[in-house]
């Protein structure tokens, strides 16, 4: 039996393949996929990749984009930037019209690259924080949120509970953080708010993988913060989480970023890690109507990436949520220049810079209450940079009423002073208006 190109890439998977390759026609839009379902960062990766494939696969069962079908290939990377970059030099010249590296070390590593080559690099919630000037990182798009935004959030959040900001003065924040660029990128922003508010923070990092940290944590006993802010991913979170239970810090004092706050990071826990909290781009659940309808397009077709049962869970839902900004920015490239055609990347690229996801628009697309509505422009290419935390109850996450926004008035200037010295370094001139109208 001839298998479909998107049935035999879930099969392959399925195998453990490490790639998968679907040939591209002439009039298929190319955009390949970078994971890691191996490793240390599997658990995490997996459930991610497996939701950006079951959309692209939904928008073929559905009629693709304007009547283009979608071709994609699988990478894996391991989570490591030499691979990463490997990936990206083979898939480039298949006509891909995006990356989303999945990586920060790998997203600094292409930085450079995608100008040459005309290819926008889609980091939602990851990334190099700067990178939301779009001024001056013209192929880079941070959607949604950076790791400044996130520090950013988590901080006003602390400072609710302690019945204001001022309050956190003489307060110890501790950072446990991956070595890494992932783990550092928070540390500006920080620092920043710790000179604002007057706490003390502590930077501990941990090594990655991060499957070693009592040494961290009989350093979090000894000196006893007043929170610990936790910016791990894959094994490092469930690592944290139960050293924390076996050093006695109190998990109502633990704080993740939105990779710290999902499924695999608390299964292995369960009631032990009552009362973590963790930032959060995107609910988890299968009520929202896309859902549903991926449930029985896709899975109920017997073309699902992974198990019926993850659909829903936090990472398979942003997953989703990345290969969805993807789509519509082809759709607005297409709008620009030609429905029902294949966008290259520097189309592409003007359609994540003008889009415009309304609450309209959200509910079209199935996922009102799962994001917040997103406008990029030239001059901002994030978008959007709300978030919400939600605290894991012992058997399921339950989400926070409250909604904040990063504050701009902070990180504005940071991220200027960041881009501009960006520019400097690499003797970039600001991109001029007419480029902008372009």
């Amino acid at each position: 039996m001839k298998l479909k190109p998107f049935v035999l890439a879930a099969t392959l998977a399925a195998l453990g393949a490490t790639s998968f390759a679907t040939p591209t026609l002439a009039q298929e839009q190319f955009i390949p996929l970078l994971s890691y379902r191996t490793g240390a960062y599997a658990p995490n990766g997996v459930p991610w990749a497996n939701g950006k494939q079951d959309y692209l696969k939904y928008i073929n069962a559905t009629g693709g984009i304007n009547g283009v079908k979608i071709a994609f290939e699988e990478c894996e990377t391991g989570y490591a930037t030499d691979k990463g970059v490997e990936c990206y030099e083979r898939l480039k010249g298949k006509g891909a019209a995006v990356f989303d590296p999945q990586a920060t070390g790998i997203t600094f590593a292409l930085t450079d690259k995608a100008p040459v080559d005309k290819i926008p690099l889609i980091t939602l919630g990851y990334g190099l924080a700067a990178s939301q000037d779009g001024g001056v990182f013209k192929w880079n798009f941070p959607l949604m949120g950076s790791y400044w935004t996130a520090a950013d959030i988590l901080i006003q959040h602390l400072g609710k509970k302690e019945g204001g900001l001022d309050k956190l003065k003489g307060k110890k924040i501790a950072l446990i953080y991956h070595d890494s660029p992932f783990g550092k990128e928070p540390i500006p922003a920080l620092k920043k708010r710790a000179e604002m508010h007057g706490f003390e923070l502590q930077l501990l990092p941990v090594t990655a993988p991060g499957v070693e940290q009592k040494a961290t944590w009989l350093q979090v006993r000894r000196d006893r913060p007043d929170y610990a802010l936790l910016w791990g991913w894959g094994v490092m979170n469930s690592t944290a989480l139960k050293e924390a239970i076996a050093t006695g810090f109190p998990r109502e004092k633990l704080f993740g970023v939105w990779w710290a706050g999902a499924e695999p990071d608390v299964k292995d826990v369960g009631a032990n890690a009552k009362g973590y909290s963790a930032l959060a781009l995107n609910p988890n659940g299968t009520e929202y109507p896309l859902m549903q309808d991926v449930l029985k397009k896709v899975h109920d077709a017997g073309q699902g990436s992974g198990p019926r049962d993850e659909v829903g869970s936090v990472l398979y839902t942003r997953g989703m949520i990345i290969s969805m900004l993807s789509v519509e920015a082809v759709r607005a490239a297409q709008e620009k220049f030609g429905k029902g055609k294949v966008m290259t990347g520097e189309q592409v690229r003007w359609g994540f810079e003008n889009l415009n996801l309304d609450e309209k628009r959200l509910e079209e697309l199935g996922v009102k209450g799962v994001i917040r509505p997103l406008k990029t422009t030239c001059e901002d290419h994030m978008g959007s940079s709300w978030a919400r935390v939600h605290t894991w109850d012992g058997s399921k996450w339950v989400m926070g009423a409250d909604w904040y926004e990063a504050d701009k008035s902070v990180l504005g200037p940071m991220v200027k002073e960041a881009a501009d010295r960006y520019a400097a370094e690499k003797q970039i001139k600001r991109r001029e208006a007419a480029d902008c109208n372009a």
